[in-house]
C-alpha cells in the first residue's frame, strides 16, 4: 500500500497532467476560433463577389466589410482569451504555442483582413 508521500506525488502528477491537457485544449480552441474568423472573412469576400452588381454599389462592400470586421473581432478576442489561459496555467511536459506567437498570428490576420477591407473600398 502506498504511503502518504507516494499519494501526494501521484496527486501532483495527475494535477500536472490535467493542466497540460488544459493548455493543449486552449490551443485547439484558439485554432478553432481562428478558423471561424477566417470563415467570416471568406463569407465577406464571397458576399462582395456574389452581390457585386447590386444597387447601390456600396451595399455589397458594406456587407463584406461587416463580415470581415467580425473576423477581425474574432481574431482579437481569441488572442485575448488564449493569452489569458496561458497566463493562469503552467505547462509541465507539454510545449504550448508561446503567447508571442499567438499575438503574432492574431495581429497578422487582423492586419491582413483590415487591408482587405481597404482594398474592397478602393477597387
Amino acid at each position: 500500500m502506498a504511503d502518504g508521500n507516494d499519494r501526494q506525488e501521484l496527486a501532483k502528477d495527475r494535477t500536472d497532467w490535467a493542466e497540460d491537457r488544459t493548455v493543449m485544449a486552449n490551443e485547439r480552441t484558439y485554432a478553432g476560433w481562428v478558423r471561424t474568423g477566417l470563415a467570416a472573412v471568406g463569407i465577406g469576400i464571397g458576399f462582395n463577389a456574389l452581390f457585386a452588381k447590386l444597387d447601390p454599389a456600396w451595399l455589397p462592400r458594406a456587407l463584406a466589410s461587416c463580415f470581415i470586421a467580425v473576423g477581425i473581432l474574432i481574431f482579437l478576442l481569441a488572442r485575448h482569451k488564449a493569452g489569458g489561459v496561458l497566463d493562469r496555467l503552467s505547462a509541465h511536459r507539454a510545449s504550448p504555442l508561446p503567447k508571442r506567437q499567438i499575438n503574432m498570428i492574431a495581429g497578422l490576420l487582423s492586419l491582413a483582413s483590415a487591408a482587405l477591407i481597404v482594398a474592397l473600398w478602393i477597387m
